[in-house]
């Protein structure tokens, strides 16, 4: 299980490398698929998706599809245009075939477009910003390093439990660990680039906290559903939203705080 675990991880990381480092299109039709794939391990959980293909599952892609469109046209001028018309999208469906969906559904199919397609899309916004080619690891920095810190500190001497019910496993030593080992991921990674290193620090810092939300909020989801993994896709890891519950979270949080704390 840790072979395979670890293999998928490093096939994860090297098309992870690859995708972002070209950026443009290449990364726009990497995280449309990435999205898309996430949005049906969500739909199936959540009961949007049945049996077979339906119009309220393929309005949810649909809307996807046309969000990414416009992110790449200019997320500050069309990106809401195109969510307030997916949102108009689905409600075309509910409204024309009723009584087929519950309103559930409905606010299903459109919570797993924002939740996986818009979040995500982040890593896209954070690659176009200037200096982007360098901001956007800051996202991976506070993901999927704070986990790795988190798990080992919290191995190490995690005591008094952070989330007793929801993830009886996550201790408040392996948060603070989590943390800590993303912000000096981060003065690292500064230092390297010769970029601000109390800036990227905190960065770090804040977007690890908003991580581990971010890892909950997933893990309370399959909970809620009886599930123990959205997918299979990634061998070792579950599915995309297995291995993407943090990014999920992150990515917009250091594109919003690369503006705001670096002035960009």
């Amino acid at each position: 299980m840790f072979k395979t675990r670890l293999l998928s991880g490093i096939v994860l990381v090297i098309i992870a490398l690859l995708t972002i480092m070209s950026g443009g299109y290449v990364l726009l039709l990497t995280l449309l698929c990435v999205s898309l794939i996430g949005m049906r391990e969500l739909y199936n959980a959540m009961g949007v998706h049945k049996s077979g293909m339906d119009l309220l599952e393929l309005a949810g892609y649909l809307g996807a599809v046309l969000y990414y469109g416009t992110v790449f046209l200019g997320f500050e001028k069309y990106g809401m245009m195109a969510v307030i018309l997916s949102l108009v999208l689905l409600m075309f469906v509910y409204v024309f075939t009723y009584p087929k969906y519950q309103a559930e559904q409905v606010m299903s199919a459109f919570f797993g477009l924002v939740y996986v397609a818009v979040m995500l899309s982040f890593i896209l916004l954070t690659r176009n910003l200037e200096n982007g080619h360098l901001l956007v690891w800051l996202i991976f920095f506070c993901s999927w390093g704070c986990d790795t810190c988190a798990y080992c500190v919290g191995v190490l001497i995690g005591k008094h439990k952070m989330a007793p019910v929801l993830s009886p496993k996550k201790s408040i030593e392996g948060a603070v660990g989590g943390v800590a080992g993303a912000a000096g991921l981060g003065a690292a990674y500064a230092a390297i680039i010769h970029a601000p290193v109390v800036e990227y620090a905190v960065i770090c810092a804040v977007g690890a906290l908003i991580s581990m939300v971010g890892d909950l909020a997933a893990s309370a989801i399959k909970r809620n559903r009886g599930i123990k993994d959205y997918g299979k896709m990634i061998p070792g890891h579950g599915g995309i939203l297995d291995r993407f519950d943090s990014v999920i979270f992150t990515a917009p949080v250091i594109y919003y705080m690369a503006k705001f704390i670096l002035g960009i």
